[in-house]
């Protein structure tokens, strides 16, 4: 009884010691963890950041399939995530060093040309024989052409391939294949200016592309535009160029036409392209401002060009026509626009003989009366 007793107080025993055992076997392996997950933390923190344990194992497992391969420079993966900070290309103004002269209202546009339309009396101008590229100001042309031409306006028109931009790889939703009437192109183009719109537009017109453009060229003769000269309907190409002075004309005339100021002027405009109504808006957030008048407008943009607005707007009770060209920043032209509104507004005209010009005198710039 006795040898039995010990045996199993034995067996007792041993099996208290071997849960001690186990308990401090794994106090010791959470202590190891413990100081694991520390020591991770604290290389985390050496390298700019704090990794969780999870996020620290995926690292090792990158890093381990990634051994032996090159490792990519810093430099060039902060190239590829921030493609913005690559340098823009300059536009024709700047090269020319327009942007440096100086104007008495600090305008941002290397050119400008402010008129009374009415009176034709010249309020301000900056470089405005400066030839640079216009941009979708093309567009006021296009326009002018075919709303003169008498085209039937509800006849239907497919965006082609020969459409889409190849020049400067341009984005536009109306896919190949899109059917809109000539109206609601013209519409999309003065008011979005939209460039497949405008190019069909150009493309159906009778006689061809070619014919299109003799046209245009043509019409700005005959507008006594001399510094003008186009090569397509849009304004992508570069080679569309005129002058300050020339698109003060253009604006003049095409403020006569009822469509181009209604269209060029819509806030917004919705179109149906097949089971999907897509909506378009303005470019110029202008049109959309209470305190503002437009009676005509057309904004354009290329790299070459820079920022570009001209318009027609009542301002202190004057007809005014604003041109604005190779502005440097993208809200620029409409702060050119506004600098000028304010300007005219602050010394309205008294008689037909007195300009708050002569309150600015700056030689070579503005025009003393």
């Amino acid at each position: 009884m006795i040898f039995k007793w010990r045996t199993r107080n034995w067996g007792f025993a041993k099996n208290r010691i071997r849960c001690t055992l186990a308990k401090k076997l794994f106090t010791f392996l959470s202590i190891l963890l413990c100081l694991g997950v520390a020591f991770a933390a604290q290389d985390g923190k050496r390298n700019g950041r704090v990794d969780p344990p999870r996020q620290q194992i995926k690292s090792k497992w990158v890093k381990a399939q990634n051994f032996g391969k090159a490792p990519v420079k810093a430099k060039a993966k902060a190239k590829a995530k921030s493609p913005a900070l690559a340098p823009t290309r300059p536009s024709f103004g700047d090269i020319a060093g327009l942007r440096s002269s100086p104007d008495a209202l600090a305008l941002k546009s290397s050119v400008a040309f402010v008129i009374d339309q009415d009176t034709k009396e010249v309020l301000l101008h900056k470089n405005e024989l400066a030839v640079l590229p216009i941009a979708s100001i093309t567009k006021l042309m296009t326009g002018i052409l075919i709303s003169e031409a008498r085209l039937p306006m509800d006849e239907l028109i497919a965006i082609s391939q020969h459409d889409v931009d190849m020049e400067k790889g341009s984005r536009s939703r109306l896919t190949v294949g899109t059917m809109l009437s000539r109206g609601e192109l013209l519409h999309l183009a003065l008011m979005s200016s939209e460039n497949r719109a405008a190019h069909a537009l150009g493309r159906t017109y009778p006689g061809g592309m070619g014919n299109f453009v003799s046209l245009m060229n043509a019409k700005a003769a005959e507008l006594g535009m001399a510094a003008t000269s186009f090569v397509e309907p849009t304004g992508l190409s570069s080679k569309n160029q005129s002058s300050a002075k020339d698109l003060a004309t253009l604006v003049s005339y095409a403020y006569a036409d009822p469509t181009l100021r209604e269209y060029s002027t819509s806030p917004g405009h919705q179109v149906e392209v097949g089971r999907r109504t897509l909506q378009f808006n303005n470019t110029n957030r202008l049109v959309k401002n209470p305190d503002w008048d437009i009676g005509l407008q057309k904004t354009g943009y290329i790299s070459e060009a820079g920022q570009c607005l001209v318009m027609q707007a009542k301002v202190a009770g004057r007809k005014i026509i604003m041109v604005f060209l190779d502005s440097a920043g993208k809200l620029s032209r409409i702060g050119d626009a506004e600098r000028v509104r304010r300007w005219v507004e602050s010394a309205p005209m008294v008689n037909s003989r007195v300009s708050p010009v002569a309150a600015l005198d700056v030689p070579g710039k503005l025009v003393r009366q």
